[in-house]
């Protein structure tokens, strides 16, 4: 599962064999989010969330939009267009 951006312990992860639509999973210290990318302008909007708090979840979400562009291009790379 590459990983395309790290948040202090929080992983931000694409899984190869995951479905459309683009999106990544953020993990880390027992909790789970998942975020839809909506590429390539984002964007991106919380699916799933098995833990975070809102606060969290709001840094979360800010720091996937200022890495969208990577965060798309990799989806691409993976699973092809978005």
């Amino acid at each position: 599962m590459p990983t395309v951006l790290r948040l202090d312990h929080l992983r931000v992860v694409i899984y190869p064999n995951d479905h459309r639509p683009a999106h990544v999973h953020v993990v880390g210290g027992g909790c789970e989010a998942v975020y839809n990318l909506h590429c390539p302008d984002g964007p991106p909007e919380l699916r799933e969330n098995y833990g975070f708090s809102r606060q969290e979840l709001t840094r979360i979400k800010a720091a996937i939009a200022a890495v969208l562009v990577t965060a798309c291009s990799r989806w691409s790379e993976i699973h092809g267009q978005c």
